[in-house]
């Protein structure tokens, strides 16, 4: 695992030093210095919204090329539900997936597959009650870090199975040393990413030791490879072996409603609304729901920022594409295996503590209240800091110096030239 790996990078030369990633990031992990943003690799979940939000494209997603298939003697394309609402006039997904080997790939093994035996399990592990309630699910890597670095008292809620993306790849794999003879390292695992956050739970997982995914590749870097080799046609072998609760997945509500068996249970997409719901589970108030379904994306899975089509018209394409498939293909059998569950315990991350001990924590914390009592509480973003709060702590923690309030700056200025005006 790779400490404070990020698929959110900044492009420093793009970056006018605005404030609108400032405001929109869920955890303060991003500041204005110097006329240019920074971000706090401690802080950053790679949820993408500053992607989302910059309006001079200075924020990226770092996934990984194409090239990096020629490492590896055989290459298994492991591609989401929501890769299928990306292209025009598909009538199903064989076409797709056809293509995925035309642009190098030896095979492909659909995340929607795993996504139909994680619903499988969880709708037995909520009929054995296991577990604090409601669960909420891991699917989302953003939510899961989320959680552990804002909401540490929802940790054992959520539900410990590994995400359809890595268990994709564990039975691929597992299958392609099987079929081929190759050992593992030798066989190539590359997920069709539709979000940063994914790339990230690859490079540095949590709740897995390590990643069977040996790569992340962005949908738009594959999309136009993909248009071609569809364009060149030819013969199609039927290779999908996804239902429809797998394909739900792509979007907002579609593993919620896979569970079939209850019907307590809530869905909530886009970064503001995860955290309303985050903060009002952690004041106990949804304690009879089961099961809650949380996506940081818009519209879950096809709102990622390295996707190509508008969310709504991939949602569109994919209901068009599902209606004519079986309800599920793919079932566990007697017992959920155990390599379905987590193998790697997922802990708090104290980034917002401001001392290593409890004496010195609360030390500093009373400092910063007094700071901020001083500071204008305009939350204008002036100094670099979303909020005088997030800038009260900076200055505590030796960052910033209150001079850098601008407000306060003039304000003195104000005074200064006022009592130069009464002395003259």
């Amino acid at each position: 695992m790779t400490e404070h790996f990020h698929a959110v990078a900044l492009d420093r030369e793009l970056c006018r030093g605005c404030i609108n990633c400032i405001k929109r990031c869920p955890t303060e992990a991003i500041r204005v210095r110097d006329g240019k943003a920074h971000i706090l690799n401690e802080r950053c979940v790679d949820c993408g919204e500053c992607i989302r939000v910059c309006p001079h494209h200075a924020k990226k997603a770092v996934s990984d090329p194409l090239e990096k298939l020629s490492g590896y003697t055989y290459k298994i394309a492991l591609p989401p539900p929501s890769l299928y609402g990306q292209f025009n006039n598909m009538d199903d997904q064989d076409i797709i997936l056809n293509a995925l080997l035309s642009i190098g790939f030896d095979e492909v093994f659909e995340v929607g597959a795993a996504a139909e035996l994680i619903s499988d399990a969880t709708r037995r592990l909520l009929a054995w009650k296991d577990g604090k309630r409601p669960q909420i699910s891991s699917a989302c890597p953003a939510v899961t870090r989320l959680i552990r670095v804002r909401f540490p008292h929802l940790i054992d809620n959520i539900l410990p199975l590994v995400s359809p993306m890595e268990l994709a790849a564990r039975e691929a794999k597992r299958a392609a040393m099987e079929k081929t003879g190759l050992p593992a390292e030798k066989i190539g695992c590359f997920f069709i990413t539709p979000c940063p956050a994914k790339v990230t739970a690859v490079h540095a997982p949590l709740g897995s030791q390590v990643s069977f995914v040996d790569g992340a590749i962005a949908v738009k870097d594959v999309y136009t490879a993909l248009l071609a080799a569809m364009r060149k046609g030819g013969d199609t072998e039927t290779l999908a072996k996804v239902g429809r609760i797998g394909m739900s997945w792509a979007e907002s509500g579609g593993e919620a409603a896979a569970l079939m068996s209850t019907d307590s249970y809530l869905a909530a997409d886009g970064i503001e609304n995860v955290i309303k719901v985050l903060e009002d589970l952690e004041d106990e108030k949804y304690s009879s729901l089961e099961f809650v379904e949380l996506n940081v994306c818009p519209g879950g899975c096809v709102g990622g920022v390295l996707q190509v089509e508008n969310p709504y018209i991939a949602k569109a394409k994919i209901k068009k594409m599902r209606r004519y498939t079986p309800v599920s293909m793919n079932h566990l059998e007697e017992r959920i295996p155990i390599e379905m569950f987590w193998d790697a315990l997922v802990q708090f991350n104290p980034v917002f503590q401001l001392g290593k001990s409890r004496t010195e924590n609360m030390e500093k914390y009373t400092q910063m209240e007094q700071i901020l009592k001083k500071l204008p509480a305009l939350d204008c973003g002036c100094c670099g800091a979303p909020t005088c709060r997030a800038f009260a702590e900076d200055i505590v923690r030796g960052y910033s110096e209150v001079d850098d309030c601008t407000i306060l700056m003039r304000q003195r200025m104000e005074a200064v030239l006022k009592a130069l005006g009464k002395e003259g």
